[in-house]
């Protein structure tokens, strides 16, 4: 079944089961007759990907369609790639102003305003994108990040996730620490702290401009989300290597961030049906980016003659050590850090004490 199909045919009460919106999805009949004016909301939604991407601005994509069909045309929301109303890096500050009603990015994009926002995205060598769902959804995650962004007048909701991402493309070899010393590299988030450390340069770099950036040697490296989306930016045409795995990002949340005002002024069902589609691009999202990826790795290294490589054991058990101690900094910085940062660490602990004898085993077993 196609992305978009997939709307049409998962129905409102399914949806709004998926996003844990059992009671409102209930209610959403009675409401919807006794509060449609026949006036049409309108929203626009603001993104840090350029428009229809592959993967990620397909996600903002299917979001934006699934609040249309759900709430039965009383709602039309219209997405602004990034750059057509704003840069994507402004995106958080459109929407906390009331500029756009929503956005669609990730969390780890706003480290400069929330040092502890990229922990709702992806912490390196910490949650997969099925621990990750676990602990937003069920671990007090999302009303953590919640807290966190209401100050701001911005509510945030998972909206997707890229699964365990590639480490990034380079244009040389990656032996030793030493080849990392003083190379330039788009690598954002706590990601790029790790890399700083470790002797590298991080440069926060929106995708729309990384092909040149690397192309051009203004950087040496790049990390961008996996292969499908790589393959689409072209990224092997101005690297040679390919390296895995993805220490700095195993399991990518995407958010949507609403606007606070614009969405208390919206009658509960619709509120519940926003809810929902986010659950649902989430969860589309991943599953996408599994079925698409290898695929694209396939031509990548068979077609394009990528040179795939996994990177040194030197490098990554480095990169590992300098994680902890960038995160515990981090949750020492202030008294919601820690919170952040225990709710994590109890969630990780937990789940990673199961999937030693449940996903681990199983994936050594299959081979």
């Amino acid at each position: 079944m196609k992305r978009r199909a997939f709307v049409g045919a998962l129905g409102l009460g399914a949806a709004a089961t998926l996003a844990g919106c059992r009671q409102e999805a209930a209610n959403c009949a009675e409401g919807a007759s006794s509060t449609n004016t026949g006036k049409v909301i309108n929203w626009t939604m603001v993104t840090t990907w350029p428009k229809n991407f592959q993967g990620l601005g397909e996600s903002a994509e299917l979001l934006a369609q699934t609040i249309n069909q759900l709430s039965g045309g009383r709602m039309k929301v219209t997405v602004m790639g990034a750059g057509d109303l704003v840069p994507a890096l402004q995106v958080f500050d459109t929407v906390a102003s009331g500029t756009a009603q929503m956005g669609h990015g990730a969390s780890y994009y706003w480290k400069g305003k929330l040092p502890v926002a990229p922990i709702f995205s992806a912490v390196p060598f910490g949650l997969n994108a099925q621990e990750m769902n676990g602990w937003l959804y069920q671990g007090g995650g999302l009303e953590l990040w919640q807290e966190l962004y209401q100050p701001l007048g911005l509510i945030p909701m998972p909206a997707g996730n890229s699964g365990v991402q590639m480490a990034g493309w380079f244009n040389k070899e990656i032996n030793s620490l030493d080849d990392i010393q003083g190379l330039k590299m788009r690598i954002p988030g706590l990601g790029g702290e790790v890399f700083k450390r470790a002797g590298g340069t991080p440069e926060l770099i929106p995708g729309a401009e990384l092909f040149a950036a690397l192309e051009r040697g203004r950087i040496d490296a790049t990390e961008w989300v996996g292969p499908y989306n790589d393959l689409a930016f072209g990224l092997h045409k101005a690297a040679k290597y390919y390296y895995y795995p993805g220490w700095h990002e195993p399991g990518t949340t995407l958010e949507a961030i609403i606007n606070q005002q614009a969405f208390a002024a919206l009658p509960s069902d619709l509120q519940a049906i926003v809810k929902a589609a986010c659950t649902i691009a989430n969860y589309d999202t991943l599953s996408f980016f599994t079925r698409k990826n290898n695929e694209a790795l396939t031509e990548l290294t068979e077609k394009h003659k990528v040179v795939l490589k996994k990177l040194p054991s030197d490098v990554l058990q480095r990169f590992e050590a300098l994680s902890h101690e960038v995160v515990e900094e981090l949750a020492d910085s202030d008294a919601f850090a820690r919170r952040v940062y225990q709710s994590y660490q109890q969630y990780k602990q937990q789940v990673s004490s199961w999937h030693q004898v449940s996903e681990r085993a199983f994936y050594d077993l299959r081979g």
